[in-house]
């Protein structure tokens, strides 16, 4: 292996994306820049008489519509030339010039809803008379109308407005103190070398085989976080009591049920989640009493979790055989969705290796009318495989609902983006069961399931659950104090992962430095997304191809429907537990097999 990254320019043109499918040079991104700045300024010449007509306003939408379609063009081919390459600086520009536009498009278009909202239900159905191509837009104005009562007047609005400079400060608050003003301790490694603790080597020191490390990396961790507690613990307090506030200003029953609104979910999907997620605690309890045994420690801590219970084995994986596997992973999906992940693969979807200032990790991107990209920093190791699954998931639910959806309700909801993409990583690991060439390699994969759902289904309902108690304290007139947090934290804890985990003191601080608790519920999405997948995977599989047509109806329709809509087509209700006990019924299928294979 080379010592030194390669360069941009030498990587093979077949391993690349081909972003000339976007725009085909640099000089009609620019162009197309300078045009659209120029159609921006003029939105302002259509905001007064903006709802006069039924004609008025069908042609304005479509105006707006058509802008931002561009704008979102721009900045896709932006972002990913600069990507490719963050050291070049005429695409740092590019970037920050793309997202200039957007915030010019969205200032220019903030009174849209508003307007729309003042017009009326009974006005806009006038008008839809007059003009039949208004009816095109009924879902568009029905998730504008259904919240209309949670919306102010307009000098209202205004002073909430500014207040978001105030209530907003507490995230970065939170970030300045957790990624500038934190130092983490130096700890020995297992060759008794220093080196510093940080947030990037932390989980890798968990996995560490010397124990030491592990609860030195541990505690040196949240030792950090129990030295500031009352600080962190201020600035939670300030972020909950933000979402508290904006909630009962727009007249909401609870921060839970402004929070999901937004994509029209009930609070009974979020409860239904922890309801049954709770009823499922015993296999993840077994799992770590397995944990204890088979690393055959005395007592089990936090900090042995996260130990591999099967040592790395030698799974390498070449580039070039990829596509074969995600071809078969993927066949109970049927021929048309092959071939097109086997256009993905021949077309330049994707950007394969790491090179010289490429931005790390992986991705999926880009914008209506073009093909989607896949952005990878691929290594031959199994994670790796599963990654580039995850992605092509991602891709393909593009790919279907920009084909098959107008550009105003293609996009989807982050509730079910996980869905599309996990799915593929469940049928590739069933894939790759099937075809274990040792037990080693099965003992390895079940595992990887299990230590996945762990973190993505259990791990995340707890994170929900503590958001709901630390919001619902806040709402019944109480401070969030360290005390108080610690407490919830710990029963959490021991609720979660049962009798055999002794609860570190250190453990009770851990809330202070997850950051998604400054996301407003938010990570609850993960669990559903997972179960969802894992439910949908699982019914594909039994029942063959009618429900997998059913599926990729769900991957056509984009966000024509509201989530919870689009999902129960496809065959799963969330707001019922079938899917998660089904997730949850498959974690101890696993587990079981693990155990009859040790």
């Amino acid at each position: 292996m080379s010592k030194e990254l390669k360069k941009r320019e030498e990587i093979d043109e077949k391993y690349k994306w081909n972003l000339n499918d976007i725009y085909e040079d640099d000089q009609k991104f620019e162009t197309e820049l300078d045009n659209v700045l120029v159609e921006v300024k003029k939105i302002k010449e259509i905001k007064d008489d903006f709802t006069d007509s039924a004609d008025k306003l069908l042609s304005s939408l479509n105006k707006i519509i058509k802008i931002e379609e561009k704008t979102a063009k721009l900045y896709t081919y932006a972002h990913m030339k600069y990507d490719q390459n963050t050291q070049n600086e005429k695409y740092q520009s590019y970037k920050n010039k793309a997202m200039m536009v957007y915030n010019k498009l969205s200032n220019s278009t903030a009174f849209m809803v508003p307007a729309i909202i003042q017009l009326g239900e009974e006005k806009l159905e006038s008008y839809k008379s007059e003009n039949e191509e208004l009816e095109f837009f009924n879902h568009f104005f029905d998730n504008i109308l259904r919240q209309k009562e949670h919306y102010l007047s307009a000098e209202e609005e205004k002073i909430l407005a500014l207040a978001g400079e105030v209530t907003q400060s507490s995230e970065n608050i939170f970030s300045m103190l957790n990624n500038a003003d934190l130092e983490f301790p130096l700890i020995k490694d297992e060759n008794n070398e220093e080196l510093r603790l940080t947030h990037g080597r932390y989980i890798d020191l968990l996995k560490n085989e010397n124990r030491r490390v592990r609860e030195d990396a541990f505690e040196g961790m949240h030792g950090e976080y129990e030295d500031l507690e009352n600080a962190f613990a201020a600035v939670l307090d300030s972020s909950v009591k933000g979402d508290v506030f904006y909630a009962r200003a727009r007249k909401y029953d609870s921060a839970l049920e402004s929070a999901l609104d937004n994509d029209n979910i009930s609070t009974a999907v979020y409860n239904n989640l922890i309801d049954t997620v709770s009823d499922n605690l015993e296999p993840l309890h077994q799992y770590m009493k397995l944990k204890k045994e088979m690393l055959k420690l005395d007592e089990l801590h936090i900090y042995d979790t996260y130990t591999p219970l099967i040592k790395e084995i030698d799974l390498k994986f070449k580039y070039q055989e990829t596509k074969d596997i995600i071809k078969e992973a993927v066949k109970p999906l049927g021929e048309d969705y092959i071939n097109k992940v086997e256009e993905g693969f021949n077309s330049g979807w994707i950007d394969v290796y790491e090179n010289k200032g490429k931005r790390s990790g992986a991705y999926s991107s880009g914008c209506y009318g073009v093909h989607p990209y896949i952005l990878m920093n691929y290594t031959q190791d199994i994670s790796n495989l599963f990654t580039l699954i995850h992605e092509m998931g991602h891709a393909m639910h593009s790919y279907y609902a920009n084909k098959n959806q107008p550009y105003l309700y293609a996009d989807y909801k982050i509730f079910v983006a996980e869905v599309a993409s996990t799915l593929n990583e469940n049928l590739l690991l069933d894939y790759m069961l099937d075809n274990a060439e040792s037990r080693e390699e099965k003992l390895y994969l079940l595992n990887y399931f299990l230590e996945g759902f762990r973190g993505t289904v259990y791990r995340q309902t707890m994170f929900a659950e503590f958001e709901k108690m630390i919001h619902e304290s806040v709402e019944s007139g109480e401070s969030l104090t360290s005390q108080a947090m610690k407490t919830m934290y710990r029963k959490l804890n021991q609720k979660y992962f049962g009798e055999v985990l002794v609860i570190d003191q250190k453990l009770d601080y851990e809330w202070a430095r997850i950051p998604h608790f400054y996301y407003n519920f938010y990570v609850y999405k993960y669990a559903t997304g997972y179960s969802a997948a894992a439910a949908l995977a699982d019914k594909i599989q039994s029942e063959g191809p009618e429900t997998a047509a059913n599926y990729l109806e769900f991957l056509k329709a984009g966000g024509s429907d509201y989530p919870l809509n689009i999902l129960r087509k496809a065959g799963v209700d969330m707001e019922k537990s079938d899917a998660i006990e089904n997730a949850a019924a498959k974690f101890k299928k696993y587990l079981k097999q693990l155990q009859e294979l040790i």
